[in-house]
């Protein structure tokens, strides 16, 4: 059985939505954030950068979770969670799960981080985010979801970051996408890792 090792109020919640779809325990081991709000230091004992979500498997420690969702889908022999390979539609899908957190997460990290402090955004970063959350709109275009009403691993990827947006009321200059987090939100899966561990983002 995979063993997870789920940070509180971290993207491993994206490994539990997959997890909880595909009908899979696994052995998870829950990690509270310290004072400061960062990962203890005991993360480091089971991957260098004291990273979550890192799981193992028949003595393999995999971490990033864009990878880990692509390895679970592939040891479980998965073809929901993705468009047909090879289609102009699963390439479209691939970048998307990427975009997550290779450009998304850091241009909306500029934003959030203040926010979390209780102060505004440059207008720079606000300016970057904007454009970002236009484009993603744009990509949800009639949705309800990226690809239709099933959630894929994209939608999963991308949910982290729109939670933490959601939680600090960045999204109001966007409705399509606060309309695709609360079809997020109603995904089974989704309500499954939120039952088992906890709100994605932390409460206010």
């Amino acid at each position: 059985m995979i063993t997870l090792h789920a940070l509180k109020y971290s993207r491993a919640a994206r490994v539990l939505w997959l997890l909880a779809d595909l009908d899979q325990p696994c052995n998870r081991v829950d990690y509270d954030r310290d004072q400061n709000f960062r990962a203890p230091e005991c993360l480091r004992r089971i991957h260098p950068l004291g990273k979550s979500p890192v799981i193992e498997d028949d003595g393999h420690v995999i971490a990033e979770s864009a990878t880990i969702l692509r390895y679970l889908v592939a040891k479980y022999g998965d073809h929901d969670h993705t468009p047909p390979v090879g289609t102009p539609a699963f390439w479209q899908h691939e970048a998307l799960l990427d975009y997550a957190e290779a450009s998304l997460a850091e241009v909306a990290l500029q934003v959030i981080l203040p926010a979390f402090q209780g102060k505004p955004a440059s207008e720079p970063a606000q300016s970057a985010l904007n454009r970002h959350l236009d484009y993603l709109s744009q990509e949800i275009s009639d949705g309800p979801l990226l690809f239709g009403g099933r959630a894929m691993l994209a939608d999963i990827q991308l949910s982290y970051i729109v939670a933490l947006l959601a939680r600090f009321d960045l999204l109001t200059d966007h409705p399509a996408i606060a309309a695709y987090w609360d079809r997020l939100q109603a995904q089974p899966g989704y309500i499954a890792a939120v039952q088992a561990h906890g709100l994605m983002a932390p409460p206010a």
